[in-house]
């Protein structure tokens, strides 16, 4: 079998990619290529993401984008660690929690992110700040009552959806989002504490 290839560079979302290939102990070339970059604008990558962002896993003929579609195409792939559950009642709900957190989390945490750094200053829009700060934290909250008491997002087992969330509530912790949530910053200390976990965000900030 062809070595997975992996397009991205950390702290962007291509650490999703790198847990579930972590976790899986499987064999891969990081190659990097960082957001906005000339390499994300070559023909040659383009050719794989029409959209110019990381990360992007090629694994022979397959060639997938978008983080979250990349983790749950490898859980199903290479199942023996059980990160996809098997009772369909317990799949749907490890569903609906990474489409929560990319939905209702991930989007405000992104809306910041381009009008704090991305964005050049005179398209930033101030005022979407602080509505999206807002959301991200109120939807937060949803999220630290539902984790009052347990140990992992579904059932009783690690899955997908945690190794989904970890990234991204250290994403809400880098933009100071976890105050008022105890619940969450301990999950993502004991997230981070797994033995093939990969780099934090601030981590990954430091070695840059």
């Amino acid at each position: 079998m062809a070595k997975l290839k992996v397009y991205g560079v950390p702290p962007t979302r291509v650490l999703r990619a790198l847990w579930l290939l972590n976790e899986l102990g499987l064999d891969y070339e990081l190659i990097p290529t960082a957001p906005f970059s000339e390499e994300a604008r070559s023909p040659e990558f383009l050719a794989l993401n029409p959209t110019g962002k990381v990360p992007v896993l090629v694994d022979g003929n397959t060639v997938l984008t978008e983080s979250s579609a990349i983790q749950l195409y490898l859980a199903e792939k290479f199942p023996k660690t059980g990160l996809i559950p098997q009772d369909i009642a317990e799949r749907a709900q490890m569903y609906r929690w990474i489409f929560f957190l990319v939905t209702e989390i991930e989007q405000p945490l992104w809306r910041i992110a381009r009008n704090t750094v991305i964005y050049p200053a005179d398209k930033r829009m101030p005022a979407d700040i602080e509505m999206a700060t807002g959301e991200c934290k109120a939807m937060l909250a949803v999220l630290e009552k539902h984790m009052h008491g347990r140990k992992y997002l579904v059932g009783d087992r690690l899955s997908v959806a945690d190794l989904n969330a970890a990234y991204t509530l250290d994403w809400a912790r880098e933009a100071g989002m976890l105050e008022d949530a105890p619940v969450l910053r301990a999950y993502v200390e004991k997230m981070y504490a797994r033995p093939k976990a990969p780099m934090t965000i601030e981590a990954a900030f430091a070695a840059s």
